[in-house]
């Protein structure tokens, strides 16, 4: 666990010292991959609001691919929980304990089709470096046919990140040199 701790604190700060303002066509190969996926069927995605200089999915919205994409959002529930309720665009937001953005709670929380993760880091094996509370890695336990894509830049990849039995890997990276 050392070395997860110490490799949040570097990576934070490499992200924080690299980071850049992306572009809407850095979710291309996103949209491409969600078309081919998802044809004709109403999918739920999930995003987050960013913060700490993680990668601005508001740019997603930007590019208005789909009518058939409903954004949801996570919030945070008692301690060790996240459930993700509807978004718009542009809805007022409520801070969170942790300082982040999140929607206010609804009757309906809602399961992802998809869901962009956040993260510190990542490596080719697709696994993920998040936080270190466990909420994503908890809540995709629970579900295991959840499309998952983290979201970063390229300098957060790392050779080999240390993994538990909780950590849940990815199913695809989305960085500005594309998804894989």
């Amino acid at each position: 666990m050392q070395k997860k701790e110490r490799l949040r604190k570097k990576y934070y700060i490499i992200r924080k010292k690299n980071y850049f303002d992306i572009e809407p066509n850095f979710f291309d190969p996103f949209v491409k991959l969600i078309k081919k996926n998802y044809k004709k069927k109403i999918i739920n995605l999930s995003s987050y609001y960013p913060s700490d200089f993680e990668v601005n999915t508001l740019k997603l919205l930007e590019k208005n691919f789909s009518n058939k994409i409903k954004i949801i959002l996570p919030v945070i529930r008692g301690k060790n929980s996240i459930n993700f309720y509807k978004w718009k665009n542009k809805e007022v937001l409520k801070v969170n304990k942790f300082g982040m953005l999140e929607p206010f709670i609804q009757l309906d929380q809602i399961i992802p089709d998809v869901m962009l993760v956040p993260l510190l880091s990542y490596d080719k094996n697709k696994n993920r470096l998040g936080y270190g509370k466990g909420f994503y890695d908890r809540y995709l336990k629970r579900y295991d046919n959840i499309l998952t894509i983290g979201i970063a830049f390229s300098f957060q990849k790392y050779h080999k990140l240390p993994v538990i039995n909780n950590d849940v890997k990815l199913n695809y990276i989305l960085t500005e040199k594309g998804i894989f």
